[in-house]
């Protein structure tokens, strides 16, 4: 059965190889976050899989209890677009900046996006210096429409290998929100390390531990993301291929992530904020992360309640949006059609006239939140709510919000 549905529990730290792992989370059973089924034809049977969080004290780095085949979690249908979020498309162009600034760049350089999407990363990079993406979704087809030169595969050794025969080695790798995606770290970061010269930098955008713990951000659980990234964990994993963190930094992308600048040792300073940063982790490890488990079950708890009590008096509540993290958000409590009606997406969404994965939810335009105009509202992309409520009031909803974390609150 286990080969049939293709994946597999780790019981190793997937860094270090240790075995002296410590529980911190079990969500139950959670489907696949983009495999997705049509309204237009009955409920199909949906594979569920065990969704938990280890930590090793070790190696500092908390970790997915299993590892489901990619091509489950990353079909060429893939139905994630970057270019749709304006906070994402604020980043890269933030990034490219950041990049361009402080660091050599000519037009002779090569920079390779490792999960690249529709291009939208690169689009920012193009005028600089030579581009190239790597993502094995259709949505390749897109990115190369618009010029940029895009290789639909998954990243591999073999791979890095053709890349650097036909393009030669890069001075800028990136992996923005795909580091952490990856199985077989050893092997990627093997691999990222034959792309890189002696001057290159290697840039990754991962969600952040910190934030995890720190704003419950349970919903961030799901099988795409098999490892949540410290920067202690990091500068372990660096540390075993020669490399180092010269720079990071915070950034608002996906609730919370950490921006994080390698390099070969001794190639470039280190920045000076690096200090503080490692510093403000500490109370994480030391006690905050084994108390995880019981605050995020009494956010389900009060959550729950909100929801319950608001359909006991016949209201309705409506989704508004429907990212990979409101499928944990919504498997994890339990919620069907008989507590959330529907969900609204923005004209244009892939995932419009699909059901979210694992309940009977629907997924419509969100012109239907003006037409039927529901008692409240419950905001999954809960990170940039303020971005959403003032949106939605702008264009004439005059309901309450239910923001689900990092605690369950209603605003009016």
């Amino acid at each position: 059965m286990q080969n049939k549905i293709k994946y597999k529990l780790i019981n190793r730290c997937q860094i270090s190889g240790s075995k002296n792992l410590t529980k911190i989370l079990s969500l139950g059973l959670i489907p696949p976050v983009n495999q997705m089924s049509s309204i237009n034809f009955p409920l199909k049977e949906q594979i569920f899989f065990p969704t938990e969080l280890y930590y090793c004290p070790e190696s500092k780095l908390v970790q997915l209890s299993t590892i489901v085949d990619k091509e489950i979690l990353f079909p060429k249908e893939y139905p994630y677009t970057s270019s749709t979020t304006k906070i994402l498309r604020d980043n890269f162009k933030q990034l490219a900046l950041e990049v361009v600034s402080n660091f050599s760049i000519n037009a002779e350089d090569l920079i390779i996006d490792i999960g690249s999407n529709d291009g939208n990363l690169l689009l920012n990079f193009k005028k600089h210096c030579k581009v190239l993406g790597v993502t094995p979704e259709n949505i390749a087809k897109i990115a190369i429409k618009k010029g940029i030169p895009t290789i639909q595969d998954y990243f591999s050794k073999e791979l890095a290998k053709k890349i650097i025969n036909k393009h030669g080695k890069a001075k800028i790798i990136t992996a923005t929100n795909v580091f952490a995606h990856i199985d077989n770290v050893s092997e990627l970061l093997f691999s990222i390390k034959k792309l890189m010269r002696k001057d290159s930098i290697f840039i990754s955008e991962s969600h952040y531990l910190y934030n995890l713990i720190k704003e419950n951000q349970y919903d961030t659980v799901y099988h795409e993301h098999l490892r949540y990234y410290s920067l202690h964990s990091l500068k372990y994993l660096f540390n075993k291929y020669g490399l180092e963190i010269i720079k990071a930094k915070k950034i608002n992308t996906h609730g919370g992530s950490i921006r994080v600048y390698a390099a070969f040792k001794g190639a470039y300073k280190k920045s000076k904020n690096l200090k503080s940063l490692f510093e403000k982790e500490k109370n994480i490890f030391q006690k905050e992360i084994y108390s995880f488990s019981k605050k995020i079950l009494k956010t389900k708890l009060n959550l729950y309640k909100i929801l319950n009590r608001i359909k006991s008096e016949n209201n309705k509540i409506y989704g508004i949006s429907a990212p990979s993290r409101a499928t944990t958000l919504v498997n994890y409590i339990g919620l069907k059609k008989d507590t959330i009606d529907c969900i609204l997406e923005i004209d244009g969404s892939k995932k419009i006239n699909y059901f979210l994965p694992g309940t009977d939810i629907p997924i419509y335009n969100e012109k239907k939140l003006y037409q039927d105009k529901p008692e409240y509202v419950i905001i999954f992309s809960w990170h940039i709510a303020k971005e959403i409520i003032n949106n939605l009031k702008m264009g004439g909803y005059k309901g309450k919000f239910i923001v689900p974390l990092p605690h369950p609150k209603i605003i009016c």
